[in-house]
Formats: C-alpha cells, structure tokens, sequence
C-alpha cells in the first residue's frame, strides 16, 4: 500500500517535482502528411530543395533507415500514439471524416506518457484517428476526444484535407460555428441541392481523378457530403499559415514552469495541394512541389520561434513523415507528370499503400541543439518506438506488452543499434523487416492500383536484400531458401501467430 502524503507534504514535494521537470526537455514531433524519403533534399536530391528541414538533419540524428509503422496514415498515427502494431487493431485502417474515436480511452499512449511526467500536453494540425463514439453530432462538444487519450490542448483537422467536414475542431467544438447554421454529414448520401462534383462540375476549380465526387467547398470536391458551417469552413490556401500560428501561439504561451509535448501534424503534400500565393508557383514541380516548399518553411518559422524565445536549446524536434509519397491521389494537379523532375520515392520502390521500402520508409531527423551531435545513423528505427524510448528519457515507466522499443541510444544518436525485425503494413497487407532484409508473402490482386504505386502483390514469397538492392529490383528468394525460412519464421512469431490477410480493393479507399 503506498503511503498517503499529507497537505504539508505534498505542498513540501512541489518544489522538487517542479525541480524534476525543468531538467526534461520540451518535445515536439512533427509529422508531413505523405512526405517521402526522396522529398527531402538532406537524402541527396536536388530536384526539390528542403533547407529548413535539412537543417534539423545536418544539426541532429539523420535516420536513413527511418520508418512509419503502415504506408498509410491512420495506422501510422496510431502506432506512433500508443507504441501498438496497427494490425492489432482491426479497425486501425483508414478512416472517414465521421469515424470513431479509434484509440479506446483507457489505452496508454505517448501524450498520457507525457502528462504523467508532469508535461503540458498539445495536438495541432492533422489528427485521422476519429473521434466520439460514431454518428457525431458536430453542433456540439465532441466526447471522446484528443483530451481523453492524454492531450490537455487541442487544434486539429478531424481527417483529411480531401475529406468532409472541412472544419477545425478546437477542444473537441467545431472553431467558428454559427449555431444557426447547423453542420451535417452524411458519407453515403449527398445532401439535396448541395452543390457535388457530380451535379455541378462547373464550379470546380480542381477536378478529381478518383474518389473525390462529393461535396465541392471551396472550389474542391471532397470525400463525403456536408452542408451548413458555412462560417467555420477553413480556408484552404492560408491552412498552412493558420495552423502554424496555433503552434506558434501554443510555444508563446507554454509556461516556463512545465515543459511541453507537442504533436504538429502537417497536412502537407496531401491533396488537395493548394499552396498559398508566396509559394504558388516557386517550383517547377506544381502543387505538389510548391507545398513541400510551404511546409519547409513552416519548420523553419517553429525553429525560430524556439530560438527567439530562448527555447531551442531545451527543446527536442522530431521531424517524420506518417507514410511514403503520393503523386495522383484523387486530383488532377499534374503531379504525375513531375515524376521525370523529381523522384519522391529517393530512388526506393513502392510508395504510400505499398508494402515496398517506400511505402514506409520515410524522412526521420530528430535535433536537440547543443545536446545531440550531428550524425548520420543507419539504424532501423520506426516511429513506433518513440513512445518507449522517449518515456526512458523523461524517466517515466510504460505498460507491459507494447510494440514500442527504447531505442533512445539511437534516436540521440549515441548508437547505430536499431531494430532487429518489424512487421510492416499496409492496407491489411503485412511484410516483414528483419536487418537489411525485406520480406514479402504472396498476396492476391493488381499489382498496382490507381496512383501508380506499386502495391507490393505478388504470387510467391519474395525476399530483397537491402543493402545491396535498396530498390528492391532482385528477388534473391530462390537463391537463399534457407534464409527465407529463418524469416518466414521471425515473421510468424513477430506477428504472434496471425497470418497475413490479402487486400481488399488496392487503394480504393483515399487517405
């Protein structure tokens, strides 16, 4: 039985808990939305240059081997929050707008982590892991949210960018509503006279390609329909600004008796990509590329406002990706027609909804002026482990049975050991990491589906051998059988039994 602390006592223990908590750094992850590992002008590419990002990797731990937990965002988000594989949650796919709160409540996660070791807790940007309990009613507070899984403050886009209700919601009410003019949505049914790609393509200023004939707000057709909100709907071209002012308003007001956690959650380069006027046009590359310039420079506004606040030096900045990159993802910008210019992929194979190298691998820096020395580190790392690894550091104990390894040696670059094995996912599809190999089992359908990217199905196990293909052009399964069976093994056993399930419709569903 612990002890129970009187009044006196406990007033007695502030100052040292105070004490304990200003020697813990404040953290901040950021996380692009479909960013991938050639995007990022610090692994080499000079087609589309990143300098503010690149700052963070040339003054921090350069992960090369960096991974999300799925090649889609949703998973992704919800391996990084709880230290859980996604495929062990059978609803941890991707979302609609009107979804659930995906993590239960009572589930341990990486901002709970935080606010037990006495840390001010902030969600900003992207969230995609549902919110209440279904059939939400976006008129009123929406319960359960991002404050029940650990987050004192929130600011968040409920999906996608692409997706209905095209809204912030701020502490879980709907910023900006006019309570009389109430917001439906409804993802199976259009409202009646409420403009859709369908009935009124005249008033589209972007035309979609797939998936995207819903609503039209703001010029663009969405997924799902919606009516009403009218004062609350975002602005699609300053999102970027916006957002980043929440951040910048949140570090303003951080107290310096606590430090903070805080997610930012980017929402670019997903589509649609509507860059503001000083980016528009700055590249050669179109929307795609002129967001990726638009989200760099928002880094670098963060980095300066820690600077200017005398915060950066106590201050750690994870920068990552929540899965590969996309080009044609339900939008006709062009974008496919970049792909001589510039490379996202980094040379690597697949992409987002891939269970190839691409699809996961993506950019991982993490910075701590003063503190880490810059490095480049080959160690396999993903952003699963974060939540371990970072609960060593602030010294705070974490359950018993996550995924989530302490790799903090490695993410503070004193160690080049990651991972020994991993089990990848994407679209219910699984693979398997293990050192510098790849593994992938047989999977039934297209090759490839309708953004390009190749889905990683195929009708036989195949094995790749990393180090020396890293874009994984030769299948050495043949030749190392024995090999294949040692992972088919590690595989079995990393996933505790399950047998990878085939897809069902390739990348039909948008995120």
């Amino acid at each position: 039985m612990k002890p129970k602390l009187s009044a006196l006592s406990t007033l007695l223990l502030l100052p040292a808990l105070a004490s304990a908590a200003d020697k813990h750094p404040n953290v901040i992850v950021i996380m692009a939305d479909d960013l991938g590992w050639g995007d990022v002008s610090a692994y080499g590419n000079r087609s589309l240059l990143t300098p503010h990002i690149d700052s963070l990797a040339r003054g921090g731990v350069c992960f090369t081997d960096g991974h999300a937990a799925s090649a889609t965002s949703t998973p992704s988000r919800y391996a990084l929050m709880t230290g859980m594989y996604p495929w062990k949650n059978k609803d941890a796919k991707i979302l609609p707008g009107d979804a659930p709160l995906l993590i239960n409540p009572q589930q341990f996660t990486i901002a709970k982590m935080f606010r037990n070791a006495g840390y001010a807790t902030a969600a900003i940007g992207k969230w995609h892991l549902g919110l209440g309990r279904g059939k939400i009613d976006w008129n009123r507070k929406i319960t359960p949210g991002a404050y029940d899984l650990g987050f004192d403050y929130s600011y968040l886009i409920a999906a996608t960018v692409d997706r209905v209700p095209t809204v912030y919601v701020e502490n879980g009410c709907v910023d900006g509503l006019d309570p009389s003019d109430p917001i439906s949505v409804d993802y199976n049914h259009p409202f009646p006279g409420e403009p859709t790609a369908i009935n009124h393509p005249e008033m589209m200023r972007m035309r979609w390609s797939d998936g995207h004939q819903g609503s039209i707000i703001n010029g663009i057709p969405r997924i799902g329909y919606m009516k009403g909100g009218k004062a609350a709907i975002w602005n699609d071209t300053t999102m970027a600004r916006h957002l980043l002012q929440k951040v910048q308003s949140y570090i303003d007001t951080a107290s310096a008796a606590r430090p903070f956690f805080l997610y930012y959650g980017l929402h670019e380069p997903h589509v649609p990509r509507v860059p503001d006027t000083p980016f528009a046009g700055t590249t050669n590359l179109g929307p795609r590329g002129d967001v990726v310039k638009e989200a760099d420079w928002c880094v670098g506004q963060v980095v300066e406002m820690l600077r200017k606040k005398g915060l950066l030096e106590n201050t750690i900045i994870i920068f990552t990706s929540d899965n590969g990159p996309v080009l044609d993802d339900g939008y006709q910008d062009g974008s496919r027609g970049t792909r001589q210019l510039h490379d996202p992929n980094g040379g690597l194979r697949g992409g987002k909804y891939s269970l190839f190298e691409a699809g996961t691998r993506v950019p991982f820096f993490v910075y701590w002026e003063g503190t880490i020395r810059p490095v480049v580190s080959h160690a396999f790392v993903t952003q699963q482990d974060l939540l371990a690894s970072l609960a060593a550091l602030v010294e705070q104990p974490v359950p018993a049975g996550l995924d989530s390894q302490n790799l903090l040696n490695a993410f503070l670059g004193k160690s080049d050991k990651g991972r020994k094995g991993f089990v990848v996912e994407a679209e219910g599809r699984l693979a398997y990491r293990s050192g510098n190999y790849a593994l992938l089992p047989p999977y039934k359908g297209p090759k490839t589906n309708n953004t390009g990217n190749e889905l990683g199905i195929v009708d036989h196990w195949s094995l790749y051998d990393l180090a020396a293909d890293p874009a994984q052009q030769t299948d050495i399964s043949a030749k190392k059988p024995g090999l294949m069976r040692k992972l088919q093994k590690q595989f079995t056993k990393e996933g505790k039994g399950l047998t990878p399930t085939p897809s069902k419709g390739e990348g039909a569903l948008r995120q």
